[in-house]
């Protein structure tokens, strides 16, 4: 069990429950655990949804690129449900073991800029300089290169909490279901 527990599903709210099962419906959430201990903060529900609604099936990146860089950042951040959930048919085992190593995979240019950013990003933010963004503009529009930011930031600080709250933990939890 998570170090926080669940919410139990008959005492989400009605918001919360509509905003679980519709990311279920479309795909957007593959587990409904994580949304139901972020659905102790109705204000931090409302905020990660709407965001991942703002960004899944509809990003200027591509579904790919996006989904490389999800389970990249999962990866680095041990977050062991995203690491295993898929949201993009096209991906294989093969593209998602070479994530590590980007340049020895069959990643096109795009896709390996892209697994380069969140890398530097979660490890070494210090090294994004002006050449990198300058490589990033030669395959990225300025839109692109934003949402990719912006995307992989989200994505590192939710990969770093999950984990936090050891999700798929086996201890009782240390912050029981009852909201305070």
């Amino acid at each position: 069990m998570a170090r926080i527990a669940p919410v139990p599903w008959d005492e989400l709210t009605d918001e919360a429950r509509e905003r679980i099962e519709s990311g279920l419906a479309s795909g957007m959430y593959s587990t409904p655990v994580p949304v139901q201990i972020i659905a102790h903060s109705p204000n931090a529900l409302r905020s990660m949804d709407e965001s991942y609604k703002a960004f899944f099936g509809r990003s200027a990146i591509g579904q790919r690129i996006q989904e490389l860089v999800r389970i990249r950042s999962a990866q680095l951040g041990t977050c062991e449900p995203c690491s295993i959930s898929r949201k993009d048919e096209s991906l294989c085992d093969a593209d998602l073991s070479g994530l590590g190593d980007p340049d020895a995979g069959s990643y096109d240019r795009r896709e390996r800029l892209a697994i380069r950013f969140v890398d530097l990003l979660a490890v070494d933010h210090h090294a994004i300089d002006s050449s990198f963004v300058a490589e990033l503009a030669e395959v990225f529009t300025a839109e692109e290169i934003v949402e990719l930011g912006w995307f992989i930031g989200q994505a590192i600080g939710t990969h770093r909490f999950m984990h936090a709250l050891d999700i798929l933990g086996t201890d009782a939890p240390v912050v029981g279901g009852a909201r305070t």
